[in-house]
């Protein structure tokens, strides 16, 4: 078993952590902090909102956001999954346990968003306390700060909370077998044995990097695109199945026609030639269509920058999908997300 740091700076870089954990609260309209196993702040808050900016600045009622972040780090342990629960204010927040080889090492706390209301739900209210009279008083007192709370479905905020998970464990892995790979390497250097073999400084490969990069990018469109906004089923061609499917699987990927004529088991020619008579248009304009449509509903559904919306669907550059949008629609993206009602 690997010899897990008990500290998460001695894990993964902070300041590196620190930058990704904004971009991620910004694409996903949820707060999120990091703590270590004990339930300390190893980050900045990232988009915490007015209301509870207010309520973290006063010491009575910071004790009790602390027990609540602490039950709730807790609950997520014992299921070694994200816990989604209410808040002593009535507020969502989750618990994102960051487990190493079955050590629980810290957490990522996300949250400060509210459920639609009328939406019925059996989520736990972890806190429940005497001083409700603060409370109410605090309610009262903020109550233009917290109708301007944030509101996500319950589907949506376990789509985050399960690419949260996954992301955050898979990089501090990462971080932890190139950790450990660099002691072993710089080990075998002060014993004069300068050949390491290639395996030993595995883990952390480009692929890697790559993988989990698509993987991300996949669950956030998934994560605002619509969700009728399903492959089609093609009768005229049952043969192109696989290649539709594999499509809408993976938006984040540009997929060639030779893959795509690979997954039907075809050549690239017959691939074509079927392809344009079921749709009517050639493989390249089909899919060219599609990254359109995906790149519409994420500027009229997420606060991604145009850049990030450009890198999160696999275009070359943010100036290749202006282009080929304002081929489409007529307009650029940043034009048409400015028409859109408020």
């Amino acid at each position: 078993m690997k010899n897990v740091h008990s500290a998460l700076h001695h894990v993964i870089d902070l300041k590196k952590w620190q930058s990704l954990q904004d971009s991620l609260a910004l694409v996903t309209k949820m707060s999120l902090i990091t703590i270590d196993y004990k339930g300390t702040p190893v980050t900045d808050h990232s988009s915490c909102c007015d209301f509870c900016k207010y309520v973290r600045h006063d010491p009575s009622l910071l004790s009790l956001c602390k027990k609540c972040d602490s039950r709730g780090g807790l609950e997520a342990v014992r299921a070694n999954k994200p816990y989604i629960y209410y808040c002593h204010f009535n507020i969502i927040d989750v618990a994102i346990p960051i487990i190493i080889n079955d050590t629980y090492v810290g957490a990522v706390m996300a949250g400060q968003v509210k459920l639609p209301p009328h939406k019925e739900d059996t989520l736990e209210k972890l806190l429940h306390t005497s001083k409700s009279g603060i409370i109410e008083d605090t309610l009262e007192t903020l109550e233009a700060e917290y109708e301007r709370i944030p509101i996500l479905s319950l589907e949506r905020i376990k789509t985050i909370s399960e690419m949260l998970y996954h992301l955050c464990n898979y990089i501090v892995e990462e971080a932890i077998d190139k950790q450990l790979s660099l002691e072993s390497y710089t080990a075998r250097l002060y014993s004069g044995q300068t050949r390491i073999k290639s395996e030993e400084i595995s883990g952390f490969s480009v692929e890697h990097i790559k993988k989990v990069k698509k993987e991300v990018s996949n669950t956030l469109i998934n994560a605002y695109v619509s969700e009728t906004q399903t492959h089609p089923q093609t009768s005229l061609s049952p043969l192109l199945q696989p290649a539709l499917d594999y499509i809408y699987q993976h938006k984040s990927e540009n997929i060639s026609l030779k893959k795509a004529a690979e997954l039907c088991h075809i050549s690239p020619s017959y691939f074509s030639r079927i392809f344009c008579k079921a749709t009517g248009e050639n493989f390249s304009t089909y899919l060219s269509k599609l990254k359109i449509q995906w790149s519409k509903e994420l500027l009229e559904t997420s606060d991604m920058t145009v850049n990030q919306i450009s890198d999160t669907l696999g275009f070359n550059d943010a100036g290749y999908l202006i282009k080929k949008f304002k081929a489409h629609i007529g307009i650029t993206p940043a034009v048409y997300r400015n028409n859109l009602p408020r």
